[in-house]
């Protein structure tokens, strides 16, 4: 079984080779281990340093985001015949030692994707990490809930970048995201039945570091907001739109109720007559929505058809690298 330790990086020259460094060599259960450093664009030393610590460096040209430095990843740790690939932050925030506590379910044959839980302790209670500040720990919670409202499960933590994936979610794994990957991977991998655990882990956040992704806690929760927005969208348009469909809708019928009443009791629509063309246009407007549903839904299907095809080339060309 071969494990791949993939580390997205941006001008982390400072500490990657003491990242690399860090990376477990032998772990029960794990005949090879490689690390692989994707360098988004960093104009320090960052992919030298990596590559002199003993990983192997794949650079974008100009920085494209960690959603693209994550996909570029994945789709390396496949051509390197990946059967679990790990991914861990460049800053050192996570502990290597947990990697084996992490990748355990999946060698174990017990999950999918496994994902740490920087909020919950190893008794159950929910706590904020040193240094981490109110707002974030709450806008996490927030995030948490929304992809438990679109998936139907509760998870606590979808934002951390300590991770573990089986070889069958790497294949099945489809992301657009470029701006982070991290809610983009739960939604998709439940949306697809995977097997997903989540799994306590210790985190170490610096007081002086701001942070790439969430830097700004309105623009990083309006990015990931958009994300799982387009994805609850695309896995659920009959939800989506009927949802959508029936504000107009019940709107029209309302209204319309309303005008037909004062029509019978005073036998003129005036003074609401835009009321009754207001009427007339929402019920359009929401019979429409629904309309634009069902064809999302048609086009879903077709998707997934075209997801199908794409797994089972992929599964083609590297389950022969093993």
């Amino acid at each position: 079984m071969k494990l791949v330790i993939l580390i997205p990086a941006l001008n982390e020259a400072a500490s990657i080779a003491g990242v690399v460094e860090s990376m477990p060599r032998q772990i029960e259960g794990v005949d090879q281990i490689e690390v692989l450093v994707v360098d988004d664009g960093s104009k320090d030393d960052t992919a030298q340093l990596a590559r002199n610590a003993g990983a192997t460096v794949i650079s974008h040209p100009f920085n494209q985001g960690v959603g693209k430095a994550f996909n570029t990843g994945l789709a390396a740790a496949l051509e390197m015949g990946a059967d679990i690939m790990v991914n861990i932050d460049a800053d050192g925030q996570f502990s290597p030692a947990d990697i084996p506590l992490l990748i355990a379910p999946i060698v174990e044959g017990k999950a999918d994707f496994v994902s740490g839980d920087r909020f919950r302790s190893a008794d159950g209670k929910l706590v904020r990490p040193e240094y981490m500040s109110k707002i974030k720990f709450w806008g996490n919670q927030r995030m948490a809930d929304l992809v438990g409202f679109v998936t139907g499960k509760r998870y606590d933590d979808v934002s951390c970048g300590f991770r573990a994936y089986s070889k069958e979610a790497l294949m099945r794994l489809n992301l657009t995201g470029k701006f982070t990957y991290t809610q983009e991977s739960f939604l998709d991998l439940a949306n697809k039945g995977m097997g997903i655990k989540t799994i306590p882990v210790d985190v170490t956040y610096f007081p002086d570091r701001k942070s790439r992704v969430a830097g700004s806690i309105l623009n990083y929760m309006f990015q990931t907001a958009k994300i799982i927005f387009r994805a609850y969208r695309d896995y659920n348009p009959l939800k989506f739109f009927g949802l959508l469909g029936l504000i107009p809708f019940v709107i029209s019928v309302l209204s319309g109720v309303f005008v037909l009443i004062h029509y019978f009791t005073t036998g003129a629509f005036s003074p609401y007559i835009f009321v009754a063309f207001a009427s007339v246009y929402l019920f359009t407007f929401g019979i429409l929505l629904w309309i634009v549903g069902i064809l999302a839904d048609m086009f879903v299907r077709i998707r997934l058809n075209q997801e199908q095809l794409l797994y089972a080339e992929k599964k083609r060309r590297y389950d022969s690298k093993n």
